[in-house]
């Protein structure tokens, strides 16, 4: 298996695959390409290490370990015997097999991967178990077996730092991906008034200061057997951090909120540079010092009835921006364009549908007020 040129596959929550692919060449990672589902490269080891550790809009890093053509179960027995499992996985770490098959003569998953999983277990010895840290993916499709390996862990937007969650969190993946596409690089101040655990408010303040996402948590790469811990630790010492005089500003009309992203902004180390208050929307001003750009998840209702007593919360949120943020620029991700519409903001064209746990979302956005 030659290990320095790897297939990396970057999975993209569904509707962000174009930004994910933008951050990706921003980041240096060469031949960066936007397929179905998210970004593919090329690479080293290193590359999958950096990727985890850099990348905010990546839900997860998988490496394609290799494929072969499998028509029946014996054959796919057989192949997977011969397959080199311990260039990759370790015989002392619990390895657990999923399979997924498609248009292919074998059909039966489960059978695929009782094979896959007694393969690794009698080659190379290593216990299996469904809680197991290493993760081995099984693709069979069109009579094609294509082996991968999650080396996340983990999925990426559990950043690591931030415990508490207030209720319908928007994922710190999708958020950085919104930000981006608000054209948002880090260097002016961010308001979100309806901040929940303070998502938004964080992403940018970590944006602005040049921190990387992954500075806090651990990854199952780190269970392979081509895991370097030295070089994982050159990549991982913190640089210095990017100064910034900017502050990035959360308000929630819920104490509870306000407490929560506080404490959140706190453990991801960017309570410097954030301020969190408790206020009703109508009562948001902006802050002193230079415009920038509003953004806010407010809530979607899914019951009917919902979206009417919604409208005038939309409605007074609109007013509010209108009359007191001349210059500012506005993003609001929701699920109804008649809510995003009812702020009567002069919205431009609104961004592809993503797929928020099911729920088809949007972001709305202004060029700045006047």
């Amino acid at each position: 298996m030659d290990t320095a040129e790897l297939e990396i596959f970057l999975v993209a929550t569904p509707g962000l695959e174009q930004p994910l692919l933008a951050e990706t060449i921003r980041n240096g990672f060469a031949g960066a390409k936007q397929v179905p589902g998210g970004v593919v490269l090329h690479g080293g080891w290193p590359e999958v290490w950096r990727a985890n550790l850099v990348l905010r809009g990546a839900n997860k890093v998988l490496v394609r370990l290799g494929s072969f053509p499998a028509v029946h179960l014996a054959q796919l027995d057989k192949r997977a015997r011969k397959f080199p499992w311990g260039d990759v996985l370790r015989p002392d770490v619990p390895v657990r097999v999923e399979a997924t098959s498609r248009k292919s003569r074998i059909y039966h998953a489960g059978a695929a991967r009782q094979r896959i999983e007694r393969a690794i277990s009698d080659t190379l010895g290593a216990p299996l178990a469904q809680d197991a840290p290493v993760r081995v993916l099984v693709r069979i499709e069109r009579d094609i077996c294509t082996l991968s390996v999650d080396s996340s862990g983990d999925p990426l937007h559990k950043r690591g730092h931030k415990a508490a969650v207030a209720k319908a969190p928007m994922r710190e993946t999708m958020a950085a991906m919104f930000l981006h596409e608000c054209g948002f690089d880090g260097a002016e101040p961010v308001l979100d008034p309806m901040c929940g655990s303070g998502t938004f408010v964080i992403e940018a303040a970590e944006i602005a200061l040049g921190l990387p996402p992954g500075r806090s948590r651990d990854f199952a790469f780190q269970q392979l057997a081509t895991f370097d811990a030295d070089e994982w630790a050159r990549m991982r010492q913190p640089q210095d951090t990017a100064e910034t005089g900017l502050r990035f500003y959360g308000s929630d009309r819920n104490t509870g909120a306000v407490e929560t992203a506080t404490a959140n902004a706190q453990r991801a180390s960017v309570d410097a540079v954030t301020r969190f208050r408790q206020a009703a929307v109508s009562d948001i001003k902006p802050p002193a010092g230079p415009a920038g750009l509003v953004i806010v998840n407010p809530p979607y209702g899914a019951r009917i009835g919902d979206e009417k007593r919604l409208r005038s919360l939309y409605g007074s949120l609109g007013k509010v921006l209108m009359a007191r943020f001349s210059g500012w620029r506005v993003g609001i991700v929701t699920s109804s364009q008649s809510l995003a519409r009812a702020t009567r903001l002069p919205l431009i064209a609104p961004g592809p549908v993503v797929d928020h746990g099911g729920t088809k979302i949007r972001l709305y956005r202004t060029d700045p007020l006047h």
